[in-house]
């Protein structure tokens, strides 16, 4: 007697699962349509807003009716390029942009190398906490704290009033020196990481073939930290180039960009003009980056 071998019906091929088939057979294909999202919104909200933002900047504002015409013209540019007021406040934020960079630089450099290269275990980890700490932290709260201690009642000139001495106020100085104690940790950690990778074996060969301490440092690495300090300064002069809420607290009417174009926008009402201000850092941070990728800074990251 025998008895039927029962099977069970294969499982229907409903479009799921064929699409799920057709994914597993093309893995690139999966990441592409992983990253349609991201990169669609990247399109529409970033580069949607910086192609309106650059098509008003060849608009006018209408003297009489305060209203935005939408001509095509360079006056805007015009007046940027004629006027010696707005090309001294472009210099002034690139330079301190630049100055902040480099101080960063310096300071960041001797705290990284210390990080990678010399502290170990729990004391490492201790001082990367240290530096991630201060983000924690409001930015306003900083800003505000360093408004505290640069017055003229603050506790910087009650330190130095003794020596015969007195702290910067408010200016230039007082906004480079509170963005570099903003951006600082933006270049402790890229340094560390391009610091930490650096083979110990690179180190003993140099050492091997005779090199001290000092010309180890300066060709080899120092040239292969080189990307990582780069990748740090984008943040660093970026940052510093739109910032507007710190000169505004502590700069003693000394403008950046990013305040005359808040201005226009909020006060002003004059959108071209402020879109074509604005498109000065825009080309500022392209070049910035394209010479940041010859130097490898994306390489580090």
């Amino acid at each position: 007697m025998t008895s039927a071998a029962h099977t069970s019906p294969p499982p229907r091929r409903t479009p799921g699962r064929r699409l799920a088939a057709f994914l597993h057979r093309h893995p690139r294909l999966q990441v592409q349509a992983l990253l349609a999202v991201p990169l669609g919104w990247l399109v529409i909200a970033y580069l949607g807003s910086l192609a309106v933002l650059f098509t008003a900047a060849f608009w006018r504002l209408d003297p009489f009716t305060a209203e935005v015409v939408r001509d095509f013209g360079f006056q805007n540019f015009q007046l940027l390029w004629e006027s010696d007021v707005y090309r001294t406040i472009t210099f002034r934020t690139l330079g301190i942009a630049a100055a902040v960079t480099l101080t960063d630089a310096i300071l960041a450099f001797p705290i990284a190398y210390y990080m990678a290269r010399v502290a170990r275990g729990r004391a490492r980890h201790l001082l990367v906490v240290s530096i991630l700490l201060p983000l924690w932290s409001s930015y306003l709260v900083k800003v505000y704290a360093w408004r505290i201690i640069l017055q003229e009642e603050g506790i910087l000139n009650w330190t130095l009033g003794p020596l015969g001495l007195s702290g910067p106020s408010f200016g230039s100085v007082a906004m480079w020196l509170v963005f570099s104690y903003l951006w600082l940790p933006y270049m402790i950690l890229p340094l560390y990481a391009g610091l930490e990778r650096i083979p110990d074996s690179v180190l003993e060969a140099s050492s091997d073939l005779g090199a001290k301490a000092g010309r180890t440092f300066f060709r080899v690495v120092l040239p292969l930290a080189l990307p990582a300090a780069v990748a740090g300064s984008i943040f660093t002069f970026s940052l510093t180039m739109g910032d507007f809420i710190t000169p505004n607290i502590v700069g003693a009417g000394n403008q950046f960009i990013g305040n005359v174009v808040f201005a226009n926008v909020g006060v002003a009402n004059n959108l071209p003009f402020a879109a074509a201000f604005a498109t000065v850092p825009v080309v500022v941070m392209v070049l910035y980056l394209l010479i940041a990728r010859r130097l490898g800074a994306f390489q580090s990251l």
